[in-house]
C-alpha cells in the first residue's frame, strides 16, 4: 500500500524572502584615497583639491562607489567628504566606509521601498542560504519592517528554521 507524498511546506502559506534578492545588480566599486596621498601617507590639501578638481568623476556614473583608504595613512575627515560631495554632483551612489557598509546601504534603499503589507499575517522565513553574503545589519533593517506585518518569523529552510519572532497580536 503506497502513501501518496504531501509537500506540506508548498501547501502552506508559508512565505519566504531571501535578503540576496534585495541586493541591487549594479556594480560596485573602490575610491581609495591612497594614491592622492603625497608617499600614500600624507595629505596635502592644495595637491588633493586639485586632484579632486581635475578628476573625471563620470567613470563612475550607474556605479556604486565605497571611499576607503587602504593604508594607514592619517586623513582629515573632510577629505572622503569632498569625495563623496562629488560623487554626488553626478548622481552616483556613494558612501565613506566598507563594501560591506555600502551593501548595507543598498540594502536599505530597497527595503525601505518594498512594500511588506503583502506578508500581512503570514508565516515568512528568511531563507538563511545565499550565493552572497548578507551583512547581518542588513537583518535588522528587513526586521524592522518585516516584524510590522508578519504573524511570525523565522530563519533558515522550511525544513530546519529558527524561530526568531512571534506576534503577540490577537485577531
Amino acid at each position: 500500500m503506497s502513501q501518496e507524498i504531501i509537500n506540506r511546506v508548498a501547501n502552506s502559506k508559508l512565505e519566504t524572502i531571501d535578503l540576496e534578492h534585495f541586493f541591487p545588480k549594479i556594480e560596485r566599486v573602490s575610491f581609495d584615497i591612497k594614491p592622492w596621498l603625497k608617499d600614500e601617507l600624507f595629505l596635502l590639501e592644495k595637491d588633493f583639491r586639485e586632484k579632486v578638481k581635475n578628476f573625471d568623476w563620470r567613470k563612475y556614473k550607474n556605479k556604486a562607489v565605497y571611499i576607503i583608504c587602504s593604508n594607514d595613512a592619517i586623513v582629515p575627515d573632510w577629505a572622503y567628504i569632498l569625495i563623496s560631495s562629488q560623487l554626488n554632483t553626478f548622481n552616483v551612489r556613494n558612501v565613506i566606509g566598507s563594501k560591506e557598509v555600502l551593501n548595507v546601504k543598498l540594502i536599505t534603499e530597497i527595503v525601505d521601498a518594498f512594500d511588506f503589507s503583502i506578508f500581512k499575517e503570514k508565516p515568512v522565513i528568511i531563507k538563511g542560504c545565499s550565493d552572497q553574503k548578507v551583512p547581518l545589519l542588513a537583518y535588522s533593517v528587513l526586521l524592522e519592517k518585516l516584524q510590522l506585518e508578519a504573524k511570525s518569523i523565522m530563519f533558515g529552510e522550511a525544513c530546519s528554521s529558527v524561530p526568531i519572532y512571534k506576534s503577540s497580536n490577537k485577531f
